[in-house]
């Protein structure tokens, strides 16, 4: 059977109980340290960063009460158990105020000690998966994802085999608002690591004299209001989990090179601190930007690049997930109907149409957010093509000195001609348009075909550009 990967500490003055316990213990967790003397475990703490400490009450001149209301106020949230060779109510009591998270009387019972370690252990991950899943809900973000293109089935394809792994590091390409987070979420949530935390840093959000304390924590006096003793990192934050370094492209030069180590070690030290930290954290970073580009640039350190280029994920951009906008629209619409308490049923062909042809260059987050919109401000139960004329903001139309490209298309010749004034791209697509429709005599399905595109984009190109179909333009 693999042990579990977890480190425990015992703090006990008596080396035949300490010998015993760890005996025990090492069979099932992966790593247990033993002290004898309390002030040198409660000096190493930090270093072993443990998942589990067992703290005898009385050790010499010491008392372990006083070791255990010490760990809270330095800002350790492991869980402790108290053991002690006297069954005393009040003290119990004590104990438990302090925090700790369980009590057992000596001679130790070394069954009900297992017992009680696993408990602890499996409290202290729920606590922390909660505290994660805390943050994630205030961001509200969709719980699913939704995708039927190729595009997004590959991707997904890929996350499945990836999530297998456990240690695996991955790199997440796309666009802002295509769903990065979530894909990382999805390979964290079907990996080994599912029980652990799940934690998010973006690099780009963080002022960058900061982005170092949010990554390693920082002990007192590292810098002015460093008041705390330690103050864990994101990486400390994710022990036995995933952290996902979303935009990672804003990464300073030098931050990048402790995260390098980080990558290659997993060790760091808190800023201002001067012993090592051990992190067993799996991680994925995320970017909108072009990498290797920044590479070339010597914006971005190469060997950090493919140390994160282990396996690689492409998200497409919305407006190539054509046949997937009204299935994430729907979802949305489900989502924000329970949210709002309202009842919208679904799209009017028309505004179907005008969804699906738009371009969306915020992608799936600006699609939700209109949705939310409409949801919120519709009167009716279904949605019309009114309801979404505020997109057409969205779409720039300008005219330069009133100058017209001409196209003329054929089997024998292809030729535009535009004045010495310049010419707007709208005016040049409008031309093209009408043109394509004079030669298939204004069958659209003919001409959305001649251009490559869907018939619901030239609908609403033609209806956008204010092409007149049955008037002289076509004839």
């Amino acid at each position: 059977m693999s042990k579990q990967n977890y480190t425990i500490v015992v703090i006990e003055d008596d080396p035949l109980v300490n010998s015993t316990i760890k005996g025990i213990l090492s069979s099932k967790y992966q790593r247990v340290e033993t002290f004898t003397d309390a002030n040198k475990g409660l000096e190493d703490l930090h270093m072993i960063a443990p998942d589990l400490v067992l703290l005898d009450i009385f050790l010499g001149h010491t008392n372990g009460l006083d070791i255990l209301e010490q760990l809270r106020k330095q800002g350790y949230t492991m869980p402790v158990i108290i053991m002690t060779a006297f069954s005393d109510i009040k003290m119990a009591v004590r104990a438990m105020k302090l925090g700790a998270e369980d009590f057992i009387v000596k001679p130790l019972d070394l069954e009900q000690l297992e017992v009680s370690v696993d408990r602890s252990l499996k409290n202290f991950d729920l606590k922390r998966q909660v505290d994660i899943l805390s943050e994630q809900l205030k961001k509200d973000q969709p719980s699913e994802i939704l995708g039927s293109s190729t595009g997004m089935k590959q991707a997904m394809e890929m996350a499945r085999i990836i999530s297998v792994a456990d240690d695996t590091t991955v790199m997440i390409l796309g666009e802002s608002g295509t769903g990065k987070e979530l894909i990382a979420r999805y390979i964290h949530d079907n990996s080994p690591r599912a029980k652990g935390p799940f934690v998010t840093i973006n690099c780009g959000a963080i002022p960058r004299e900061l982005a170092e304390n949010e990554l390693f924590g920082y002990e007192r006096g590292a810098f002015t209001g460093a008041t705390e003793k330690i103050k864990p990192g994101k990486f400390e934050q994710a022990q036995h989990g995933t952290i996902l370094l979303d935009e990672i492209a804003e990464l300073s030069l030098e931050l990048q090179v402790k995260l390098l180590r980080v990558l290659q070690e997993r060790k760091f030290y808190r800023l201002g601190g001067t012993k090592e930290i051990t992190v067993d954290v799996r991680v994925i970073c995320s970017t909108n930007k072009d990498l290797e580009a920044l590479v070339e640039q010597e914006k971005f350190r190469e060997d950090l690049f493919y140390r994160l280029n282990v396996a690689r994920i492409q998200l497409p951009p919305l407006r190539e997930r054509e046949d997937d906008i009204l299935k994430l629209a729907t979802a949305f619409i489900k989502e924000f109907n329970k949210k709002l308490n309202r009842n919208i049923t679904g799209f009017t062909s028309e505004a179907a149409e005008l969804l699906s042809s738009y371009q969306w260059k915020g992608n799936v987050r600006e699609l939700r957010n209109v949705i939310e919109r409409i949801v919120l401000l519709e009167q009716g139960n279904i949605i019309n093509k009114e309801s979404l004329a505020f997109l057409k903001g969205g779409v720039q139309t300008t005219i330069v000195n009133n100058t017209k490209a001409e196209f003329s298309i054929g089997p024998n010749e292809h030729y535009l001609k535009i004045s010495d004034t310049g010419v707007t791209m709208n005016n040049v697509v409008k031309d093209l348009i009408i043109q394509t429709l004079k030669i298939t005599g204004g069958n659209q399905i003919k001409a959305a075909k001649l251009l490559n595109v869907s018939r619901a984009k030239l609908r609403y190109r033609i209806e956008q550009l204010g092409i007149n179909i049955s008037g002289k333009e076509i004839s």
